[in-house]
């Protein structure tokens, strides 16, 4: 569903402009720099609105948030949320997650969150969805080793799919769950997860901690380029 534009977008961005990082390539390396006491660096690809985003953050603020959205319309949104919520550890960037390594440096990230990702049902769309095994293997190039993917989503094929897609990229599976809430609120939610939650759709989670990559088999390399 496309997201209404917003009235006034560009002053309402330029208000949160202290939360906002117009150019992520200037803070390769340097990410740490906006908040050097932090003890970590938490990425969020897709932050939405952001309640996920700002409720986290206030609940560590010794970790640094940096949530890419590549919406504006919903990202002036968690930017006005953080900013009332006087948050000094998160920022946001208008990015696409294909070029994360254009902005981080090897090793830069210490855990990565995806929530509620687009899932692209049609299988000609697979290698678009954040859990494919390609997006997977980028994300390696910003995490440091031992680094984790914590991922949700209320789809139970995407999640099915996306449990074969970890390990061929290197990921052990750790925490895998199919019904996360089933005893209660269990961890931060994001406003899509609160309303399906209440909708009785079972939220699904799981964390991928990054390890060694996997041997290939010969020929399946070149099996996967086909396809």
């Amino acid at each position: 569903m496309r997201m209404r534009k917003k009235p006034n977008l560009i002053p309402r961005m330029e208000r949160c402009a202290a939360v906002h990082i117009q150019d992520p390539n200037d803070h390769r390396g340097a990410w740490r720099e906006l908040m050097p006491e932090a003890e970590a660096l938490y990425l969020e690809i897709g932050c939405g609105k952001g309640r996920f985003t700002c409720e986290t953050a206030a609940a560590h603020p010794n970790t640094l948030f940096i949530a890419v959205e590549r919406v504006p319309d919903a990202m002036v949104i968690a930017m006005e949320r953080a900013v009332s919520m006087g948050l000094k550890n998160v920022f946001f960037v208008d990015a696409d997650a294909a070029h994360l390594g254009e902005y981080f440096v090897p090793g830069e990230v210490d855990r990565l969150y995806i929530n509620f990702c687009d899932p692209w049902p049609a299988n000609r769309q697979a290698k678009r969805r954040l859990t494919h095994e390609g997006f997977l293997l980028s994300y390696r190039a910003v995490l440091r080793e031992g680094g984790e993917i914590h991922f949700k989503t209320d789809n139970h094929d995407l999640f099915e799919w996306s449990l074969f897609q970890f390990p061929k990229a290197g990921y052990a599976l750790r925490e895998v769950t199919r019904n996360l809430h089933e005893h209660g609120i269990c961890g931060i939610m994001t406003d899509y997860e609160e309303k399906f939650h209440n909708l009785g759709t079972p939220i699904r989670r799981c964390v991928g901690i990054k390890t060694g990559l996997p041997e290939k088999k010969e020929g399946v390399s070149e099996a996967r380029e086909k396809n």
